[in-house]
């Protein structure tokens, strides 16, 4: 396994679209594994594809319940709730905000297996679902904070970049 380089807030890859997985292979998992050192290494809970600067709809998520979860082509197909919890990120350190988000989300997705897989999860870990899924959107939670927040983090998301 490698840890791979954190892609930063600026970089253009966080704000792409993320590629559908056709299917998963030998360099999938390959990838996956070495996200998941990645993840370890760098303290998260949770890692999408490209933070790693790898355009690929993969996620991970680690439950802390059960071995971590490989979400590919994640897709929310339920969200219930509201919910406002304070969030990080690996690509944007050092920076804190609390989000808004659903309390709970129902995500389907493909494992390693190849199979379909539906997972629900209420508060901190569908927080952190919808958080990694964003990823994959190129978005980042900052974007998810009122434009007043925003450009109170100006100078802190400069240094960033």
């Amino acid at each position: 396994m490698a840890v791979l380089k954190l892609q930063k807030y600026g970089s253009p890859i966080l704000r792409e679209k993320a590629l559908p997985v056709k299917k998963v292979d030998k360099e999938i998992k390959e990838l996956v594994d070495n996200m998941i050192e990645t993840m370890y290494v760098e303290g998260g809970v949770g890692l999408a594809a490209p933070q790693v600067g790898v355009s690929k709809r993969i996620i991970i998520i680690d439950t802390e319940e059960e071995d971590v979860v490989v979400l590919i082509n994640p897709v929310i197909i339920k969200r219930e709730g509201k919910s406002e919890e304070e969030e990080g990120c690996l690509s944007v350190p050092g920076v804190y905000s609390p989000v808004r988000r659903s309390s709970k989300v129902t995500v389907e997705a493909m494992g390693l297996d190849g199979n379909k897989f539906q997972i629900t999860q209420e508060g901190f870990l569908a927080v952190a679902l919808q958080h990694e899924i964003d990823h994959l959107d190129g978005y980042l939670f900052v974007d998810r904070l009122s434009p007043a927040k925003r450009i109170m983090l100006k100078e802190q998301l400069k240094n960033i970049e």
